[in-house]
């Protein structure tokens, strides 16, 4: 299920988390852009903490401050960096609170960014909602964040809906951040419908499936049995399924979850939607760790992300892999270019 590479379009990536992977896979990525077809990409985020784990890495990466209009000359010989000031000096692998403002600002001017047309999507390496939490922060994650900047850029609300697209499965969670006890009440007819036409609708006008599938997993062993281990799936999705099929969309279910994911099943689809966070990320991780992305549907610019956190364990150590990273950016690209020739 994998996208082919599109033409040439500028992404900003984002920092991450200054003490996590995000610096070392950045860096491997660069070295490696002609080897993967990499499109051109401008840093946003620390420059001195390029350098420093660059140098801590021995990894031949010039750096460079630029401009998204000069990011794209630059790539070619330097990694190019929009500053963002990290906020202290950063060791790999130890995370200060005191980074949370450069990592927030860092997102923040990556979405400017791509409202203002200078670049084509945004792609986030990964954060520290802890660390996030300790300096401010007031969202449940990444994916909240970002349509909060879009509402306000926009004026408008938006639903963001976090899909985890491999080379063998989409997935998206109806509910995601949340303890798993709280599910069963959070989860409605409307979310459940919601989610389902914001992704039918991303997948027809940003992936070009003209007629997406969607299998709808249930919450319950079994779908529930009729109302006989839980009523959640009879009351609420299979309603919400429904009317989404009243509208055109080709959902079907609700699936019992533990016969949707192996190799035929997943050929009857385009999308599995799930209900909650691990049912939807075990099998989507599990079937592609490293080549997962994760992307935020429903937002009115391109984002995408690794599949994987900060691994502040791996930072500076020369073994984390820049894989996930690679395919999130050759992803947004993609998408990117589908949209200029829409537009």
């Amino acid at each position: 299920m994998s996208e082919s590479a599109g033409p040439s379009q500028l992404l900003a990536l984002t920092q991450g988390d200054p003490a996590g992977v995000g610096p070392d896979i950045s860096l491997a990525a660069w070295l490696r852009r002609a080897e993967f077809g990499l499109c051109p990409f401008i840093f946003v985020g620390d420059p001195e903490v390029l350098r420093v784990r660059a140098h801590m890495l021995g990894l031949n990466v010039p750096v460079e401050e630029a401009t998204p209009e000069t990011a794209s000359t630059v790539f070619n010989r330097a990694l190019p960096v929009l500053p963002v000031p990290a906020g202290t000096v950063v060791a790999a692998g130890k995370p200060h609170v005191a980074t949370a403002r450069g990592t927030m600002t860092a997102i923040e001017k990556a979405v400017e960014l791509a409202f203002s047309g200078r670049v084509g999507g945004v792609v986030t390496n990964p954060i520290s909602k802890a660390i996030l939490y300790d300096g401010g922060f007031k969202f449940p994650g990444h994916t909240e964040f970002l349509a909060d900047l879009a509402s306000k850029s926009t004026g408008k609300t938006f639903l963001p809906v976090m899909m985890l697209a491999g080379p063998k499965l989409r997935a998206v969670p109806v509910t995601i951040h949340i303890p798993l006890k709280d599910v069963p009440s959070a989860l409605t007819e409307d979310l459940v419908y919601e989610t389902c036409r914001v992704a039918a609708d991303d997948l027809k006008h940003r992936f070009g499936i003209d007629y997406p599938r969607l299998a709808v997993a249930g919450l319950n062993p079994h779908a529930g049995e009729s109302g006989a281990i839980g009523t959640e799936d009879r009351d609420i999705i299979h309603p919400a399924i429904s009317r989404l099929r009243a509208d055109g969309i080709d959902a079907f279910g609700p699936l019992p979850a533990d016969t949707m994911f192996h190799d035929d099943a997943r050929m009857r689809y385009d999308l599995a939607v799930c209900m909650y966070h691990d049912q939807a990320l075990i099998p989507a991780k599990a079937l592609g760790f490293d080549e997962s992305v994760n992307v935020t549907l429903g937002l009115p610019f391109i984002r995408t992300s690794p599949d994987h956190g900060t691994a502040f364990g791996l930072a500076g150590q020369g073994v984390a892999r820049e894989t996930s990273l690679v395919c999130a950016l050759k992803l947004a690209a993609d998408l990117a270019a589908r949209q200029k020739a829409r537009s």
